[in-house]
């Protein structure tokens, strides 16, 4: 069965827990995504989105320019393991309506993200394949 590092996005963009709000925005901004994990290092340490941005700091009055991304982010979040099993972690996802997932190994260092698109096109490639393996397998001989 396939693992999730056969079907996840490799080069991920993020950003620091030491960086301001704008540079966030900014980011967000030039790669057209609303999500950016959190990084020190590679070392994940949350995630921040653009409505953090808005209803954790800006209705705050809090200045983006002086705004930390670590005064605004999310500590607690989901990921999964790059050797987790592509069907199991699709069923996660689905159960708990979340398109994208952050993808770490063992140590937990950040290598990838996967989309439920991304999961559900691998499952229907294996399914496919092997609908067709068993198709073209001969037939018993009739008796």
């Amino acid at each position: 069965m396939k693992q999730v590092k056969d079907v996840m996005t490799k080069d991920v963009e993020i950003i620091s827990p030491n960086d301001s709000l704008k540079d966030a925005a900014e980011k967000m901004r030039m790669l057209n995504v609303g999500p950016l994990p959190v990084c020190d290092g590679d070392r994940l340490k949350g995630i921040i989105t653009d409505r953090d941005i808005v209803v954790r700091a800006v209705s705050q009055g809090m200045d983006p320019n002086n705004t930390r991304v670590s005064q605004a982010m999310t500590g607690e979040l989901e990921y999964v393991y790059e050797d987790e099993d592509i069907s199991k972690v699709a069923r996660k996802m689905k159960d708990e309506q979340i398109r994208r997932i952050l993808v770490v190994n063992r140590d937990k260092r950040l290598v990838g993200i996967v989309s439920l698109g991304d999961l559900a096109e691998a499952m229907s490639t294996e399914e496919a394949g092997k609908t067709l393996e068993s198709i073209s397998e001969p037939s018993q001989p009739a008796h």
